[in-house]
Protein backbone atom coordinates (compact mmCIF):
# COMPACT_ATOMS: atom_id res chain seq x y z
CA UNK A 1 0.00 0.00 0.00
CA UNK A 2 1.17 3.51 -0.76
CA UNK A 3 1.05 6.81 1.06
CA UNK A 4 -2.44 7.71 -0.16
CA UNK A 5 -3.88 4.62 -1.86
CA UNK A 6 -4.67 1.45 0.08
CA UNK A 7 -6.05 -1.85 -1.18
CA UNK A 8 -9.35 -0.18 -2.05
CA UNK A 9 -8.36 3.25 -3.33
CA UNK A 10 -7.57 6.64 -1.81
CA UNK A 11 -9.90 6.81 1.19
CA UNK A 12 -10.37 9.28 4.01
CA UNK A 13 -12.68 11.80 5.62
CA UNK A 14 -13.95 14.24 3.00
CA UNK A 15 -11.97 17.50 3.01
CA UNK A 16 -9.86 16.33 5.97
CA UNK A 17 -7.37 13.82 4.59
CA UNK A 18 -9.06 13.41 1.20
CA UNK A 19 -9.77 16.84 -0.25
CA UNK A 20 -11.28 18.32 -3.39
CA UNK A 21 -7.76 19.43 -4.30
CA UNK A 22 -6.58 15.82 -4.15
CA UNK A 23 -9.38 14.83 -6.51
CA UNK A 24 -8.54 17.64 -8.94
CA UNK A 25 -4.91 16.55 -9.02
CA UNK A 26 -5.80 12.88 -9.50
CA UNK A 27 -7.90 13.95 -12.49
CA UNK A 28 -5.10 16.20 -13.78
CA UNK A 29 -2.62 13.35 -13.68
CA UNK A 30 -4.83 10.68 -15.22
CA UNK A 31 -6.01 12.94 -18.03
CA UNK A 32 -2.44 13.97 -18.87
CA UNK A 33 -0.87 10.53 -18.41
CA UNK A 34 -3.26 8.62 -20.65
CA UNK A 35 -3.10 11.41 -23.21
CA UNK A 36 0.69 11.24 -23.18
CA UNK A 37 0.61 7.46 -23.63
CA UNK A 38 -1.64 7.92 -26.66
CA UNK A 39 0.55 10.67 -28.11
CA UNK A 40 3.67 8.55 -27.76
CA UNK A 41 1.87 5.67 -29.47
CA UNK A 42 1.00 7.94 -32.40
CA UNK A 43 -2.71 8.13 -31.57
CA UNK A 44 -4.59 11.40 -32.00
CA UNK A 45 -7.84 10.91 -30.07
CA UNK A 46 -8.36 12.22 -26.55
CA UNK A 47 -8.28 9.80 -23.63
CA UNK A 48 -11.69 8.71 -22.35
CA UNK A 49 -12.39 8.21 -18.65
CA UNK A 50 -15.68 7.01 -17.15
CA UNK A 51 -16.76 8.12 -13.66
CA UNK A 52 -19.38 6.83 -11.22
CA UNK A 53 -20.26 7.86 -7.69
CA UNK A 54 -22.27 6.73 -4.70
CA UNK A 55 -24.85 8.78 -2.79
CA UNK A 56 -22.61 10.59 -0.28
CA UNK A 57 -23.00 14.36 -0.19
CA UNK A 58 -19.28 14.80 -0.89
CA UNK A 59 -19.39 12.51 -3.94
CA UNK A 60 -20.70 15.38 -6.06
CA UNK A 61 -17.82 17.61 -4.96
CA UNK A 62 -15.26 14.95 -5.80
CA UNK A 63 -16.96 14.19 -9.11
CA UNK A 64 -16.76 17.80 -10.25
CA UNK A 65 -13.16 18.13 -9.04
CA UNK A 66 -12.11 14.99 -10.90
CA UNK A 67 -13.92 16.13 -14.05
CA UNK A 68 -12.24 19.54 -13.85
CA UNK A 69 -8.83 17.91 -13.56
CA UNK A 70 -9.45 15.44 -16.36
CA UNK A 71 -10.79 17.96 -18.85
CA UNK A 72 -8.09 20.49 -17.97
CA UNK A 73 -5.57 17.85 -19.00
CA UNK A 74 -7.35 17.05 -22.25
CA UNK A 75 -9.37 13.96 -21.33
CA UNK A 76 -13.06 13.47 -22.01
CA UNK A 77 -15.01 12.58 -18.86
CA UNK A 78 -18.04 10.30 -19.21
CA UNK A 79 -20.37 10.57 -16.22
CA UNK A 80 -22.45 7.59 -15.09
CA UNK A 81 -23.75 9.60 -12.11
CA UNK A 82 -24.94 7.57 -9.09
CA UNK A 83 -24.09 3.96 -9.79
CA UNK A 84 -22.30 0.94 -8.37
CA UNK A 85 -18.61 0.10 -8.39
CA UNK A 86 -19.13 -3.07 -10.48
CA UNK A 87 -21.09 -1.08 -13.05
CA UNK A 88 -18.11 1.26 -13.53
CA UNK A 89 -15.86 -1.77 -13.95
CA UNK A 90 -18.26 -3.26 -16.50
CA UNK A 91 -18.64 -0.09 -18.56
CA UNK A 92 -14.88 0.60 -18.48
CA UNK A 93 -14.16 -2.86 -19.86
CA UNK A 94 -16.99 -3.19 -22.39
CA UNK A 95 -16.88 0.33 -23.84
CA UNK A 96 -13.11 0.57 -24.23
CA UNK A 97 -12.35 3.39 -21.79
CA UNK A 98 -8.75 4.15 -20.89
CA UNK A 99 -9.62 3.93 -17.22
CA UNK A 100 -12.51 4.17 -14.79
CA UNK A 101 -13.03 6.03 -11.51
CA UNK A 102 -15.49 5.23 -8.74
CA UNK A 103 -16.12 7.76 -5.99
CA UNK A 104 -17.07 5.84 -2.86
CA UNK A 105 -15.93 4.81 0.61
CA UNK A 106 -17.90 1.57 0.32
CA UNK A 107 -19.33 0.59 3.73
CA UNK A 108 -17.90 3.60 5.64
CA UNK A 109 -19.96 6.41 7.16
CA UNK A 110 -21.19 9.24 4.92
CA UNK A 111 -18.48 11.72 5.95
CA UNK A 112 -15.77 9.44 4.52
CA UNK A 113 -15.20 9.06 0.82
CA UNK A 114 -12.77 7.46 -1.58
CA UNK A 115 -11.40 7.43 -5.11
CA UNK A 116 -11.10 3.97 -6.65
CA UNK A 117 -9.15 3.66 -9.89
CA UNK A 118 -9.76 0.96 -12.50
CA UNK A 119 -7.64 0.11 -15.53
CA UNK A 120 -8.99 -0.33 -19.05
CA UNK A 121 -9.90 -3.95 -18.31
CA UNK A 122 -12.16 -2.91 -15.43
CA UNK A 123 -9.68 -4.27 -12.89
CA UNK A 124 -8.11 -2.40 -10.00
CA UNK A 125 -5.42 -0.07 -11.31
CA UNK A 126 -1.88 -1.37 -11.58
CA UNK A 127 0.42 -0.46 -8.69
CA UNK A 128 2.88 1.19 -11.09
CA UNK A 129 0.29 3.74 -12.24
CA UNK A 130 -0.96 4.38 -8.71
CA UNK A 131 2.65 4.99 -7.63
CA UNK A 132 2.90 7.69 -10.30
CA UNK A 133 -0.32 9.31 -9.06
CA UNK A 134 1.13 9.41 -5.55
CA UNK A 135 4.45 11.00 -6.51
CA UNK A 136 2.54 13.59 -8.54
CA UNK A 137 0.43 14.43 -5.50
CA UNK A 138 3.69 15.01 -3.62
CA UNK A 139 5.15 17.15 -6.41
CA UNK A 140 7.89 14.67 -7.23
CA UNK A 141 6.76 13.20 -10.55
CA UNK A 142 9.39 11.61 -12.75
CA UNK A 143 8.16 9.70 -15.77
CA UNK A 144 8.92 9.41 -19.48
CA UNK A 145 12.56 10.16 -18.75
CA UNK A 146 12.12 13.55 -17.11
CA UNK A 147 10.96 15.34 -13.98
CA UNK A 148 7.68 17.25 -14.20
CA UNK A 149 7.41 20.28 -11.94
CA UNK A 150 3.90 20.84 -13.28
CA UNK A 151 1.77 19.20 -15.92
CA UNK A 152 0.80 21.18 -19.02
CA UNK A 153 -2.79 22.35 -19.32
CA UNK A 154 -4.72 21.66 -22.50
CA UNK A 155 -5.90 24.67 -24.48
CA UNK A 156 -8.33 25.54 -27.26
CA UNK A 157 -9.83 22.48 -28.96
CA UNK A 158 -7.64 20.16 -26.87
CA UNK A 159 -9.57 20.93 -23.65
CA UNK A 160 -11.60 17.85 -22.74
CA UNK A 161 -15.39 17.65 -22.69
CA UNK A 162 -17.95 16.01 -20.41
CA UNK A 163 -20.47 13.46 -21.63
CA UNK A 164 -23.64 12.38 -19.84
CA UNK A 165 -23.31 8.62 -19.95
CA UNK A 166 -26.30 7.34 -18.02
CA UNK A 167 -26.88 5.02 -20.98
CA UNK A 168 -23.85 3.05 -19.81
CA UNK A 169 -25.45 2.42 -16.44
CA UNK A 170 -28.68 1.36 -18.14
CA UNK A 171 -26.82 -1.16 -20.30
CA UNK A 172 -25.22 -2.58 -17.16
CA UNK A 173 -28.72 -3.08 -15.73
CA UNK A 174 -29.63 -4.90 -18.92
CA UNK A 175 -26.52 -7.05 -18.58
CA UNK A 176 -27.48 -8.10 -15.06
CA UNK A 177 -31.00 -8.97 -16.19
CA UNK A 178 -29.54 -11.13 -18.97
CA UNK A 179 -27.69 -13.21 -16.36
CA UNK A 180 -30.90 -14.32 -14.70
CA UNK A 181 -31.38 -17.84 -16.04
CA UNK A 182 -34.67 -18.43 -14.18
CA UNK A 183 -37.81 -16.41 -13.74
CA UNK A 184 -38.13 -15.07 -10.19
CA UNK A 185 -41.91 -15.02 -10.49
CA UNK A 186 -43.63 -15.85 -7.22
CA UNK A 187 -40.52 -15.33 -5.09
CA UNK A 188 -40.81 -12.66 -2.41
CA UNK A 189 -37.44 -10.91 -2.20
CA UNK A 190 -36.29 -8.24 0.24
CA UNK A 191 -33.56 -5.82 -0.79
CA UNK A 192 -31.60 -3.54 1.57
CA UNK A 193 -29.90 -0.94 -0.61
CA UNK A 194 -28.05 0.78 2.26
CA UNK A 195 -29.26 4.18 0.97
CA UNK A 196 -26.35 3.78 -1.42
CA UNK A 197 -25.48 3.15 -5.04
CA UNK A 198 -27.86 0.19 -5.48
CA UNK A 199 -30.94 2.21 -4.60
CA UNK A 200 -32.02 2.84 -8.22
CA UNK A 201 -30.59 -0.36 -9.78
CA UNK A 202 -31.32 -3.43 -7.66
CA UNK A 203 -35.12 -3.18 -7.65
CA UNK A 204 -35.18 -2.62 -11.43
CA UNK A 205 -33.26 -5.86 -11.95
CA UNK A 206 -35.39 -7.98 -9.62
CA UNK A 207 -38.64 -6.53 -10.93
CA UNK A 208 -37.55 -7.29 -14.51
CA UNK A 209 -36.82 -10.89 -13.54
CA UNK A 210 -40.31 -11.26 -12.10
CA UNK A 211 -39.73 -11.16 -8.36
CA UNK A 212 -42.16 -9.65 -5.91
CA UNK A 213 -39.68 -7.10 -4.62
CA UNK A 214 -39.72 -5.40 -1.23
CA UNK A 215 -37.15 -2.67 -0.68
CA UNK A 216 -35.79 -0.90 2.39
CA UNK A 217 -33.16 1.81 2.75
CA UNK A 218 -33.55 3.15 -0.78
CA UNK A 219 -34.09 6.82 0.07
CA UNK A 220 -30.62 8.41 0.05
CA UNK A 221 -30.25 11.97 1.31
CA UNK A 222 -26.47 12.32 1.15
CA UNK A 223 -25.88 11.58 4.82
CA UNK A 224 -27.71 8.31 5.50
CA UNK A 225 -25.64 5.91 3.38
CA UNK A 226 -24.86 2.76 5.44
CA UNK A 227 -26.48 4.31 8.52
CA UNK A 228 -28.13 1.39 10.35
CA UNK A 229 -28.56 -0.14 6.90
CA UNK A 230 -27.05 -2.51 4.40
CA UNK A 231 -24.62 -5.38 4.78
CA UNK A 232 -22.85 -3.88 7.80
CA UNK A 233 -26.14 -3.46 9.72
CA UNK A 234 -28.03 -6.46 8.46
CA UNK A 235 -30.26 -6.82 11.52
CA UNK A 236 -32.79 -4.48 9.87
CA UNK A 237 -33.16 -6.78 6.88
CA UNK A 238 -33.37 -9.84 9.14
CA UNK A 239 -36.36 -8.33 10.92
CA UNK A 240 -37.92 -7.14 7.65
CA UNK A 241 -37.72 -10.61 6.04
CA UNK A 242 -39.37 -12.34 9.01
CA UNK A 243 -42.09 -9.74 9.59
CA UNK A 244 -43.12 -9.75 5.93
CA UNK A 245 -42.85 -13.50 5.37
CA UNK A 246 -40.28 -13.10 2.58
CA UNK A 247 -38.48 -16.00 0.91
CA UNK A 248 -35.07 -14.37 0.96
CA UNK A 249 -33.31 -11.02 1.50
CA UNK A 250 -30.17 -9.45 0.07
CA UNK A 251 -28.20 -6.61 1.67
CA UNK A 252 -25.68 -4.47 -0.18
CA UNK A 253 -23.10 -1.96 1.01
CA UNK A 254 -22.69 1.66 -0.07
CA UNK A 255 -21.20 0.95 -3.50
CA UNK A 256 -22.89 -2.46 -3.92
CA UNK A 257 -19.77 -4.53 -4.46
CA UNK A 258 -20.78 -6.64 -1.43
CA UNK A 259 -23.79 -8.83 -0.78
CA UNK A 260 -24.93 -10.70 2.30
CA UNK A 261 -28.09 -12.80 2.31
CA UNK A 262 -30.84 -13.42 4.83
CA UNK A 263 -32.73 -16.72 4.67
CA UNK A 264 -36.47 -17.14 5.18
CA UNK A 265 -35.91 -17.71 8.92
CA UNK A 266 -34.09 -14.39 9.29
CA UNK A 267 -30.63 -15.95 9.62
CA UNK A 268 -27.60 -14.29 8.03
CA UNK A 269 -25.89 -16.01 5.09
CA UNK A 270 -22.42 -14.46 4.92
CA UNK A 271 -19.69 -14.59 2.31
CA UNK A 272 -18.40 -17.98 3.46
CA UNK A 273 -21.89 -19.47 3.15
CA UNK A 274 -22.21 -17.94 -0.31
CA UNK A 275 -18.87 -19.39 -1.45
CA UNK A 276 -19.97 -22.80 -0.18
CA UNK A 277 -23.35 -22.67 -1.93
CA UNK A 278 -22.01 -21.32 -5.22
CA UNK A 279 -18.90 -23.51 -5.14
CA UNK A 280 -20.92 -26.69 -4.68
CA UNK A 281 -23.42 -25.65 -7.36
CA UNK A 282 -20.67 -24.84 -9.87
CA UNK A 283 -18.78 -28.05 -9.08
CA UNK A 284 -21.90 -30.15 -9.72
CA UNK A 285 -22.26 -28.55 -13.15
CA UNK A 286 -18.60 -28.73 -14.15
CA UNK A 287 -18.25 -24.94 -14.00
CA UNK A 288 -15.72 -24.67 -11.15
CA UNK A 289 -12.49 -24.23 -13.08
CA UNK A 290 -9.53 -25.99 -11.44
CA UNK A 291 -12.00 -27.24 -8.81
CA UNK A 292 -10.79 -24.37 -6.63
CA UNK A 293 -12.51 -21.63 -4.65
CA UNK A 294 -10.31 -18.65 -3.71
CA UNK A 295 -10.75 -17.34 -0.15
CA UNK A 296 -8.86 -15.03 2.19
CA UNK A 297 -7.12 -16.02 5.41
CA UNK A 298 -10.17 -14.70 7.31
CA UNK A 299 -12.59 -17.27 5.92
CA UNK A 300 -13.96 -19.58 8.59
CA UNK A 301 -12.23 -22.84 9.45
CA UNK A 302 -15.56 -24.60 9.02
CA UNK A 303 -15.67 -23.58 5.34
CA UNK A 304 -12.46 -25.47 4.64
CA UNK A 305 -13.69 -28.54 6.49
CA UNK A 306 -16.87 -28.45 4.41
CA UNK A 307 -14.93 -28.02 1.16
CA UNK A 308 -12.81 -31.03 2.12
CA UNK A 309 -15.99 -33.07 2.55
CA UNK A 310 -17.17 -32.03 -0.93
CA UNK A 311 -13.78 -32.57 -2.54
CA UNK A 312 -13.48 -28.89 -3.46
CA UNK A 313 -10.01 -27.37 -3.42
CA UNK A 314 -9.33 -23.91 -2.01
CA UNK A 315 -6.68 -21.22 -1.92
CA UNK A 316 -6.09 -18.55 0.74
CA UNK A 317 -4.94 -15.01 -0.03
CA UNK A 318 -4.31 -11.89 2.01
CA UNK A 319 -7.42 -9.96 3.07
CA UNK A 320 -8.79 -7.81 0.25
CA UNK A 321 -10.78 -8.62 -2.89
CA UNK A 322 -7.86 -7.21 -4.88
CA UNK A 323 -5.71 -10.15 -3.80
CA UNK A 324 -8.52 -12.63 -4.38
CA UNK A 325 -8.96 -11.42 -7.96
CA UNK A 326 -5.22 -11.42 -8.67
CA UNK A 327 -5.00 -15.05 -7.58
CA UNK A 328 -8.04 -15.97 -9.66
CA UNK A 329 -6.57 -14.41 -12.79
CA UNK A 330 -3.12 -15.89 -12.30
CA UNK A 331 -4.44 -19.38 -11.60
CA UNK A 332 -7.50 -19.62 -13.81
CA UNK A 333 -10.11 -19.79 -11.04
CA UNK A 334 -13.77 -18.98 -11.51
CA UNK A 335 -15.01 -18.22 -7.98
CA UNK A 336 -13.55 -16.34 -5.02
CA UNK A 337 -14.42 -13.93 -2.28
CA UNK A 338 -14.43 -12.78 1.30
CA UNK A 339 -16.49 -13.44 4.41
CA UNK A 340 -17.69 -9.82 4.22
CA UNK A 341 -19.61 -10.53 1.01
CA UNK A 342 -17.17 -9.50 -1.71
CA UNK A 343 -17.86 -12.34 -4.14
CA UNK A 344 -16.14 -12.47 -7.54
CA UNK A 345 -17.43 -14.69 -10.34
CA UNK A 346 -14.78 -14.10 -12.98
CA UNK A 347 -16.89 -15.33 -15.91
CA UNK A 348 -19.15 -12.34 -15.43
CA UNK A 349 -17.23 -9.62 -13.56
CA UNK A 350 -13.79 -8.33 -12.62
CA UNK A 351 -14.85 -7.09 -9.20
CA UNK A 352 -17.13 -8.10 -6.38
CA UNK A 353 -20.70 -7.40 -7.52
CA UNK A 354 -23.44 -7.52 -4.91
CA UNK A 355 -26.40 -7.57 -7.28
CA UNK A 356 -24.79 -10.21 -9.48
CA UNK A 357 -24.12 -12.33 -6.38
CA UNK A 358 -27.77 -12.12 -5.35
CA UNK A 359 -28.91 -13.12 -8.85
CA UNK A 360 -26.65 -16.17 -8.77
CA UNK A 361 -27.80 -17.17 -5.28
CA UNK A 362 -31.37 -16.97 -6.59
CA UNK A 363 -30.29 -19.25 -9.43
CA UNK A 364 -28.97 -21.85 -6.99
CA UNK A 365 -32.23 -21.72 -4.98
CA UNK A 366 -34.42 -22.07 -8.06
CA UNK A 367 -32.28 -24.71 -9.81
CA UNK A 368 -32.15 -26.88 -6.70
CA UNK A 369 -35.73 -26.07 -5.65
CA UNK A 370 -34.49 -25.35 -2.15
CA UNK A 371 -34.95 -22.58 0.38
CA UNK A 372 -31.99 -20.35 1.18
CA UNK A 373 -31.67 -21.99 4.60
CA UNK A 374 -31.14 -25.36 2.91
CA UNK A 375 -28.35 -24.30 0.56
CA UNK A 376 -25.67 -24.46 3.23
CA UNK A 377 -26.51 -27.80 4.79
CA UNK A 378 -23.20 -29.51 5.44
CA UNK A 379 -21.42 -26.28 6.41
CA UNK A 380 -20.75 -25.70 10.10
CA UNK A 381 -19.37 -22.27 10.94
CA UNK A 382 -16.95 -22.50 13.84
CA UNK A 383 -17.14 -20.03 16.74
CA UNK A 384 -14.63 -17.23 16.32
CA UNK A 385 -13.07 -14.69 18.67
CA UNK A 386 -11.06 -11.78 17.29
CA UNK A 387 -9.17 -9.29 19.46
CA UNK A 388 -7.29 -6.21 18.26
CA UNK A 389 -4.21 -5.14 20.19
CA UNK A 390 -2.80 -1.65 19.60
CA UNK A 391 0.98 -2.02 19.53
CA UNK A 392 4.06 0.19 19.36
CA UNK A 393 5.54 -1.76 16.45
CA UNK A 394 3.66 -4.36 14.43
CA UNK A 395 6.79 -6.17 13.13
CA UNK A 396 8.42 -6.29 16.58
CA UNK A 397 5.27 -7.73 18.15
CA UNK A 398 4.84 -10.28 15.37
CA UNK A 399 8.50 -11.39 15.44
CA UNK A 400 8.93 -11.59 19.21
CA UNK A 401 10.04 -15.20 20.03
CA UNK A 402 7.81 -15.32 23.13
CA UNK A 403 4.77 -14.27 21.08
CA UNK A 404 5.59 -16.77 18.36
CA UNK A 405 5.96 -19.51 20.97
CA UNK A 406 2.55 -18.67 22.45
CA UNK A 407 0.96 -18.76 18.99
CA UNK A 408 2.59 -22.13 18.24
CA UNK A 409 1.39 -23.54 21.56
CA UNK A 410 -2.20 -22.60 20.70
CA UNK A 411 -1.84 -24.07 17.21
CA UNK A 412 -0.52 -27.31 18.70
CA UNK A 413 -3.38 -27.42 21.20
CA UNK A 414 -6.04 -26.91 18.52
CA UNK A 415 -4.51 -29.32 16.01
CA UNK A 416 -7.14 -30.28 13.42
CA UNK A 417 -10.01 -28.93 15.53
CA UNK A 418 -9.42 -25.22 14.93
CA UNK A 419 -6.87 -22.60 14.01
CA UNK A 420 -5.17 -19.40 15.16
CA UNK A 421 -4.35 -16.46 12.93
CA UNK A 422 -2.21 -13.51 14.04
CA UNK A 423 -1.83 -10.74 11.47
CA UNK A 424 -1.03 -7.07 11.16
CA UNK A 425 -3.70 -4.54 10.27
CA UNK A 426 -3.04 -2.86 6.96
CA UNK A 427 -4.37 0.51 8.11
CA UNK A 428 -3.81 0.79 11.88
CA UNK A 429 -1.04 0.12 14.46
CA UNK A 430 -2.88 -3.04 15.41
CA UNK A 431 -2.17 -6.77 15.69
CA UNK A 432 -5.25 -8.92 15.17
CA UNK A 433 -5.42 -12.20 17.09
CA UNK A 434 -8.14 -14.55 15.86
CA UNK A 435 -8.98 -18.08 16.98
CA UNK A 436 -11.61 -20.48 15.63
CA UNK A 437 -12.43 -23.59 17.65
CA UNK A 438 -15.33 -25.90 18.53
CA UNK A 439 -16.51 -23.60 21.36
CA UNK A 440 -16.49 -19.90 22.16
CA UNK A 441 -14.83 -20.64 25.51
CA UNK A 442 -11.85 -22.33 23.87
CA UNK A 443 -11.55 -19.44 21.41
CA UNK A 444 -11.56 -16.84 24.19
CA UNK A 445 -9.02 -18.70 26.32
CA UNK A 446 -6.60 -19.12 23.40
CA UNK A 447 -6.91 -15.49 22.26
CA UNK A 448 -6.41 -14.18 25.79
CA UNK A 449 -3.31 -16.33 26.23
CA UNK A 450 -1.59 -14.82 23.17
CA UNK A 451 -2.73 -11.27 23.92
CA UNK A 452 -1.41 -11.57 27.47
CA UNK A 453 2.04 -12.48 26.11
CA UNK A 454 1.99 -9.53 23.67
CA UNK A 455 1.23 -7.21 26.61
CA UNK A 456 3.70 -8.86 28.99
CA UNK A 457 6.48 -8.40 26.42
CA UNK A 458 5.81 -4.65 26.42
CA UNK A 459 4.46 -4.36 22.87
CA UNK A 460 1.01 -2.98 23.69
CA UNK A 461 0.36 0.75 23.56
CA UNK A 462 -0.90 2.08 26.86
Amino acid sequence: MGKYFGTDGFRGEANVNLTADHAFKVGRFLGWYYGELKRRAGEQESPRVVIGKDTRRSSYMFEYALVAGLTASGADAYMLHVTTTPSVAYVTRVDGFDCGIMISASHNAFYDNGIKLLNGFGEKMEEETIALVEVYLDGELEVFGQRWEELPYSTREKVGCTVDYVSGRNRYIGYLISLGLFSFKGVKVGLDCANGAAWNIAKSVFDALGAKTYVINADPDGTNINRDAGSTHIEGLQKFVVENGLDVGFAYDGDADRCLCVDEKGEVVNGDHILYALGGYMQERGQLDNNTVVTTVMSNFGLYKAFDEKGIGYAKTAVGDKYVYEYMVNNGCRLGGEQSGHIIISKYATTGDGILTSIKMMEVMLAKKKKMSQLCEGLTIYPQVLKNVRVKSKPEAQNDPAVQAAVQAVADQLGETGRILVRESGTEPVIRVMVEAPSKEICQECVDRVVDVICAQGHARV
